[in-house]
């Protein structure tokens, strides 16, 4: 069996030079990757904090988690991960959501299919040097870094999936760990896929796994939270996770109040979501995974709320490195 790759979430919460650090302390932990979430009202840029990580990791993946092609547009996107690629080939990746807390923080709507699809695919032609059309001007990269910068969707809904598998080198999803809402949404990627005559299993998979550390009572607040006022933690960062959690035998309205969940039901939903208790149940759950599921590579996700977003994971990486990490075999 194959080893599992694990990324984690770093937010900019921090001055730019101890986010940098603390990558590298990211990297000494053992982990295989860094997303660095693109939010410009933050006051930090994602793309210089990976461009100064890059000089100072060694192996690290790094890339945007996730960028969206409406506050940057898709040369702009194309030139920043050229950027990275020279700094640190075969270690970057471009990943595109519809943008969440960005595009509100701009006045605007979350970035529709099309768009999303446009930017996908001009990214790709340019970053290999080719010419694409950009607002029906034919655009290129002078300086192309011939590096290949895989470009991955973020998709959290069945539709997007698809999409990722017809236009994208990949895809970053969050759907769950159940084997029923893995093998529906894979089942949507290589319909995508196929329906433009691609090969699904050429495609990237990244599986979005939620993240808490504690007792069983203590992480069961997180099924019970509220990301924001009006808007459930579970609902975050769409409402697509209902339709997973479903297809895991875990049905909840979509009017649902998350603060009467039983017990029971809160149990299930985490060990369907993702990785929720102690570092020691987090690594089996992930062995389960990669030996009934064959993931092969996550994106922790720390759990988090609107307030504490940008607080850094220190403890999921400290954990990672005492016990995760070394459970795993890496």
């Amino acid at each position: 069996m194959a080893a599992i790759q694990v990324d984690i979430r770093v937010p900019v919460g921090r001055p730019i030079p101890e986010l940098v650090e603390f990558i590298r302390r990211v990297e000494a932990a053992g982990l295989n990757g860094v997303g660095i979430h693109d939010h410009h009202h933050s006051g930090r840029d994602a793309y210089i904090v990976l461009g100064l990580a890059a000089t100072r990791t060694e192996r690290l993946s790094l890339y945007p988690a996730t960028s969206n092609p409406l506050t940057r547009h898709p040369l702009v996107l194309a030139a920043l991960a050229n950027s990275l690629a020279e700094l640190a080939p075969g270690r970057a990746m471009l990943t595109l959501g519809p943008g969440f807390l960005s595009v509100e923080a701009a006045g605007l709507g979350r970035a529709r299919r099309n768009t999303h699809s446009a930017a996908a695919r001009r990214g790709q032609a340019v970053l290999v040097g080719e010419t694409a059309a950009s607002c029906k001007i034919p655009t290129r990269l002078r300086y192309p870094a011939r590096v290949r910068v895989p470009v991955l969707l973020l998709a959290s809904g069945p539709k997007l999936i698809e999409l990722a598998g017809e236009v994208a080198d990949g895809v970053m999803m969050l759907v769950g760990l159940h084997p029923a809402s893995v093998a529906a949404a894979r089942a949507h990627l290589a319909a995508g896929a196929r329906r433009v005559g691609r090969d699904p299993a050429e495609l990237l998979e990244v599986l979005i796994v939620p993240f808490a550390l504690g007792s069983r009572e203590e992480v069961r607040r997180w099924p019970r939270a509220w990301f924001r006022p009006g808007q459930p933690w579970l609902a975050y960062p769409s409402r697509s996770n209902l339709h997973w959690l479903r297809l895991a035998g875990v049905d909840l309205p979509d009017d649902f109040d998350p603060e009467r969940l039983s017990d029971a039901e809160a149990d299930r939903v985490c060990d369907a979501l993702g990785l929720f208790g102690p570092a020691e149940y987090c690594a089996e759950r992930l062995i389960r995974a990669r030996e009934e599921l064959g993931v092969r590579r996550v994106f922790l996700f720390p759990a988090h709320g609107v307030a504490d977003a940008y607080d850094l994971p220190e403890a999921g990486v400290a954990a990672f490195e005492e016990v995760i990490g070394p459970r795993l075999g890496l």
